[in-house]
């Protein structure tokens, strides 16, 4: 018998932004380092001879939860990796729902009417990991094994072993970061033992480290955003700079939300706006997001703002640490958007 455990990366930009992932590497964010801690805690002590994840970053990280402590390489392979969605990579998910919200709804709900320009089919996405999964049970008789994959492709599978059909698999949600699935594999057959298990994330000592509320999941509609020029109305009513690198405009469906300014300098949030009847919605993260991919495009390694003590909890909230500005001693933030070395 083979055991196999299936497991959710931790909670990465993507998720925390709304922006689509697929096939592009994103790192996780601070919530989901805590969840890979408590997903390390979670497999002490149980036995694992072999780990595989997803050859993106994303997963790979979160792998590191059960490799490192035991010394054992993370094999990862393509097979395992989020489906690709195409022409949607990097758009936020308030723009898909723009653009084509009968698809985004179907890209959840009804996986058999979904397909984009570029993007897999489910179908094919099921058929390839289905056969990774397979092998492993095979080659991997009388030992324990992990692997390590993403929310669309384990929903997937694991529906699958239960039963179901592409068009049944869309009426069942897919498990928290870092969630559990325990399958049992003998005789040529796959036995579920539990499913989607975040029990891990329930205990007193890791709810205790959740200092904000954990926001919508990705696959709920946020913001989309359009440039407009810096002498732009809005910018003088958010009191933005006229000389930014760049200025994006926030919507929320037809609605204007706010306001994100850049630069010029590399990494520099100029101006972060949201109207009164936006705020307090867990919009501001999604503007931070939009920061984060852009300077990362230009080969930024960090962002930064200049921000009154008042806005302290949301840089806090957000992955900032501290900063000190130069010469006027003002209070500021910073955040590193590298990816960490595993």
């Amino acid at each position: 018998m083979t055991t196999i455990y299936l497991i959710r990366h931790a909670e990465a930009e993507g998720n925390l932004y709304r922006i689509v992932q697929g096939h592009r590497d994103s790192t996780l964010t601070d919530r989901g380092w805590r969840q890979v801690r408590a997903l390390e805690k979670r497999f002490d002590g149980v036995r694992v001879d072999a780990v595989y994840s997803s050859d993106l970053y994303r997963a790979r990280a979160t792998a590191t939860a059960v490799s490192k402590p035991r010394g054992l390489p993370i094999l990862g392979v393509q097979d395992l990796r989020e489906i690709r969605v195409g022409e949607w990579e990097e758009l936020t998910f308030g723009e898909i729902a723009r653009r084509d919200p009968v698809m985004l709804e179907n890209f959840g709900k009804h996986m058999e009417l979904w397909h984009v320009p570029g993007a897999e089919r489910p179908a094919d996405v099921l058929d390839r990991a289905w056969k990774f999964l397979n092998r492993v049970a095979v080659e991997h008789d009388g030992q324990t094994v992990a692997l390590v994959s993403h929310g669309y492709i384990l929903r997937l599978l694991l529906s699958k072993i239960e039963g179901m059909t592409l068009e049944e698999t869309g009426s069942v949600p897919h498990g928290d970061n870092t969630a559990v699935s325990l399958l049992e594999y003998d005789g040529g057959r796959f036995r579920l033992v539990y499913r989607d298990d975040n029990s891990h994330l329930l205990t007193p000592e890791y709810l205790a480290q959740e200092t904000t509320k954990k926001r919508k999941n990705a696959l709920e509609t946020g913001l989309w955003f359009q440039e407009i020029p810096s002498d732009s109305p809005l910018v003088a009513e958010a009191a933005g700079r006229a000389d930014a690198g760049i200025s994006l405009a926030a919507y929320q469906r037809d609605e204007l939300a706010g306001l994100v300014q850049l630069g010029p300098e590399l990494g520099r949030i100029a101006t972060l706006y949201l109207r009164e009847d936006f705020r307090h919605q867990g919009l501001g993260v999604q503007l931070i997001g939009q920061a984060v991919v852009r300077t990362r495009k230009r080969g930024g390694t960090r962002i930064y703002a200049d921000a009154p003590p008042e806005y302290a909890p949301f840089f806090r909230s957000c992955g900032f640490a501290p900063r000190q500005i130069p010469d006027t001693g003002n209070p500021g933030w910073e955040k590193d958007i590298r990816f960490p070395e595993l």
